[in-house]
């Protein structure tokens, strides 16, 4: 496969000799964990590959961090770290999301209320620029602006070839404890209670109705009088309904949900125990990919992760239980880091709470997304928070450019792609993904 320094000379070799100024996408191992688009120009570009960047070259137990190819999995270097008694800060859910993706996705998970998202927890990351180029970057040296730049924004600055992120210390098994509630006043009131002492290692949660509420708490644990596993006919967000308390192998811990999060994948027990096995969060993807045309029913689901302010969030469940009344939706306690780069002055001047909740929708079933997309796009700038991109995006530039940072992403944009051949972020999530623009 050739050294992390023969793979980069030979990409960058490929952007130095490269004449054409179209629009190019990244050809990857793993499969993307974007919401699969109809029109999205992505599958027609010309690729450049990069799917051997996949490997972990080093984990330092002493200084307790790692340092890996952006196309590593969440389970690969969770499988290799747990090995040494620890495993990164923050583990998105799915096996199959990449270090790379997490950064470039904004990947968040139930460490997330004490450690903010994976990107909060990097120490350096190697980007290489359009033309080849390739730089070192952290929160500190000459090139921390693109540091800052590079999660949120979807590959548009160029490309991560090698990142280093923490590692905290991990016991072998997770107790997981449900709290239940009956009222938003009372679920918040625990949810801050835990913020504020940061008395577990995990918290997130299932609002199954606006009468049940759940919150898991986890803490790793030494032993266990008995394990689950959430990979074929269990389904995890359902058993938070009965169960009081679980124990789980600490990988297994991490990957629950990766049968499906809410309700992405039948949870009928007849066609988990026959295709329990073989369906994944990966295979959905891939399914829903290679048939997005034959079958355009896949791409018609609402799937989108909101970012709420803890203060704003009764408002945004009133709203939500009159317009929209899709449930179950994961919760996700998450901390601010910061006040990132990525998202402009005007938003942070109108927010001004440390913790959000993520609100995920989770494959709500509707004949017209748009419309569903637009109106939580518009109650959500309203309410000063904020989504994901990685599923329909509506925004008109203006709207859009209220949010994100304009200024920053060009100046950055002009150091590592000027001549555009990642397109612009408004470009290529609100544009190129439904099949418009260049």
């Amino acid at each position: 496969m050739g050294t992390h320094e023969e793979k980069i000379g030979r990409i960058a070799k490929q952007l130095k000799e490269r004449k054409s100024t179209a629009p190019l996408a990244l050809k990857k191992k793993a499969v993307s964990h974007e919401v699969p688009k109809l029109e999205d120009k992505k599958y027609s570009d010309e690729k450049l590959d990069i799917s051997d960047l996949d490997e972990i070259l080093c984990i330092d137990t002493e200084k307790r961090y790692c340092i890996a190819e952006p196309g590593a999995t969440f389970t690969k270097v969770v499988e290799a770290t747990i090995k040494h008694g620890l495993v990164p800060v923050v583990v998105p859910e799915l096996k199959t999301i990449t270090i790379g993706g997490a950064v470039v996705g904004c990947s968040i998970e139930s460490m997330s209320y004490k450690y903010g998202g994976f990107h909060d927890n990097c120490l350096e990351y190697e980007v290489m620029t359009a033309k080849g180029e390739v730089l070192t970057c952290t929160p500190d040296n000459e090139n921390q602006r693109l540091f800052q730049m590079v999660h949120g924004t979807f590959g548009t600055l160029g490309i991560i070839t090698r990142l280093k992120f923490r590692l905290i210390p991990a016991k072998p098994f997770v107790k997981v404890t449900y709290e239940r509630y009956q009222s938003l006043e009372a679920y918040k009131a625990a949810i801050w209670a835990h913020f504020t002492q940061k008395d577990i290692d995990f918290m997130d949660g299932i609002i199954h109705s606006p009468a049940e509420y759940i919150l898991s708490t986890g803490n790793f644990v030494d032993e266990a009088p008995y394990t689950h596993r959430y990979d074929w006919t269990r389904v995890y967000f359902l058993s938070t309904t009965t169960r009081k308390e679980d124990y789980l192998k600490t990988p297994d811990y991490f990957f629950r949900y990766d049968k499906g999060v809410t309700t992405v994948f039948s949870n009928s027990f007849i066609i988990r125990l026959l295709f329990g096995k073989f369906i994944n969060s990966s295979s959905i993807l891939k399914i829903a990919n290679q048939f997005r045309k034959v079958i355009p029913a896949i791409t018609n689901q609402i799937t989108v992760d909101t970012f709420i302010p803890f203060s704003r969030m009764a408002e945004f469940m009133e709203w939500y239980e009159k317009e929209v009344n899709h449930f179950p939706l994961w919760c996700v306690p998450y901390r601010l880091g910061h006040q990132y780069e990525w998202i402009s002055d005007e938003f942070f001047g109108r927010v001004g709470d440390e913790l959000f909740l993520d609100i995920a929708i989770y494959g709500m079933p509707t004949e017209d997304p748009e419309r569903y997309y637009r109106i939580i796009e518009k109650e959500l700038f309203e309410l000063g928070a904020i989504k994901t991109l990685i599923s329909g995006n509506f925004y008109s530039e203006a709207e859009f450019w209220q949010i994100w940072n304009k200024k920053n992403f060009d100046l950055v944009k002009a150091r590592t792609d000027p001549d555009n051949i990642f397109r612009g972020l408004y470009e290529k999530t609100c544009l190129a993904s439904r099949g418009q623009g260049r």
